[in-house]
């Protein structure tokens, strides 16, 4: 129900985001700070607008020429240190440097997304200057080293436990003398020597808890049963979402009056001032509504259905869809020798599955007395055996 919650929040989210970026865009029009912290070498003033700062201005100033005639940003950060200068306190440090000379605020220009006001702010540095330390910026990059390309992930950390001593199995490699590389489940403990537990390949596992989690989607009567129950477990409607939404109709309808008498021709001297007023509030009543609502959203049965079976379409192809669908739904996986036990999201739904006939030898110590029964073929990339699977009553442990 919290992942369905968060699905739905993100609409809210997204809707309160794009009200936020319309201000903030009209404050780049206008040349206003948009908050966050202020470009070294200004101020803002009473009406938010930038202006040069007679104490860091000139230092601004004076790196550009600088570094655009040729010194160094080690030599220029030596001489600031020297004056005692220094950025909210601290020392000058050569990223602040690097970051300061490809600003184009220091141009005049002030942009929020794709808009762009060339002449909001007053400039620190002429187009020639800014220019010039552009091209030794380019000449002086240097190349990021090259990075190890970045392992399979192992889509059941966190979920996936040894089935001997219950402690947890984390993913592991190794690799073979043809320079292959295999990847595996490894309980923890047995890294330590406390558990014989052996290593489980890891695409058999991962497949065989996938198999299962889609099976999930055929089954229309235990879907019916998560919706109502899930429906059931939302919150109580809020007490304050109305009252919000009755205020802020008001403020719409005075907003509209006002809007009416200055197409009419009826201007006073307050007119602007009640129109920002009243601006202002609707911006802050939609937030707040906005908040409200991604705190207390109601869902009904169909949304909640429509939700959950979007993950029937799963692509099995995409690691971050396999890893979304077993975040929701997989609660837990206890792998033994010769079965692994993997526990839903909901209630009676723990299914066992025979790996006996795939990799491991009996394990006469973990036997139950539910055996598991052949029903599908996952259809496992070790050489499409069968793996049985059984609706069992085994108690986790």
């Amino acid at each position: 129900m919290e992942s369905i919650f968060e699905g739905f929040s993100e609409y809210y989210i997204k809707d309160l985001a794009m009200k936020t970026s319309r201000g903030m865009t009209e404050n780049a029009i206008k040349g206003k700070f948009n908050g966050g912290y202020v470009t070294f070498g200004y101020f803002i003033d009473e009406d938010r607008h930038f202006q040069r700062d007679p104490a860091t201005a000139p230092v601004v100033t004076d790196i550009f020429i600088r570094y655009a005639g040729g010194e160094t940003i080690k030599s220029i950060i030596e001489d600031l240190t020297v004056k005692g200068i220094k950025n909210k306190g601290k020392p000058i440090s050569y990223h602040f440097i690097n970051i300061m000379l490809k600003n184009r605020r220091y141009l005049g220009e002030y942009s929020f997304k794709d808009t762009v006001n060339e002449n909001a702010i007053p400039p620190l540095v002429t187009p020639e200057i800014f220019e010039k330390c552009q091209i030794r910026l380019t000449e002086n990059f240097k190349k990021p080293g090259t990075f190890k390309p970045v392992e399979d992930k192992y889509i059941l950390t966190g979920k996936i436990f040894c089935g001997h001593c219950g402690d947890t199995m984390s993913g592991v490699s190794a690799t073979s003398k043809t320079k292959e590389i295999y990847r595996y489940y490894q309980c923890i403990s047995s890294k330590k020597k406390k558990c014989n537990k052996k290593r489980t390949p890891k695409d058999l596992i991962e497949n065989a808890v996938i198999e299962l989690a889609m099976r999930l989607f055929k089954d229309k009567a235990l879907i019916k049963r998560i919706v109502d129950t899930c429906y059931s477990l939302q919150t109580t409607k809020s007490a304050q979402l109305p009252a919000l939404k009755k205020q802020l109709k008001q403020t719409k309808k005075e907003i509209d009056n006002i809007m009416n008498a200055v197409k009419a021709g009826i201007i006073t001297k307050t007119t602007k001032s009640a129109l920002e007023s009243l601006e202002q509030e609707q911006e802050r009543l939609e937030t707040a509504i906005a908040i409200e609502q991604i705190e207390r959203p109601h869902i009904s049965r169909e949304q909640i259905e429509f939700w959950i079976m979007k993950f029937a379409g799963t692509d099995l192809t995409s690691v971050e869809q396999k890893q979304r669908l077993i975040d929701i739904f997989v609660n837990s996986v206890y792998v033994y020798d010769d079965k692994m036990v993997v526990t839903f999201n909901y209630k009676d739904s723990e299914k066992c599955i025979d790996l006996d006939s795939v990799n491991a030898p009996k394990n006469k110590e973990n036997t139950h007395s539910n055996e598991c029964s052949p029903l599908f073929d996952f259809g496992d990339p070790y050489g499409n055996r069968k793996l049985p699977l059984l609706f069992s009553g085994f108690q986790q442990p």
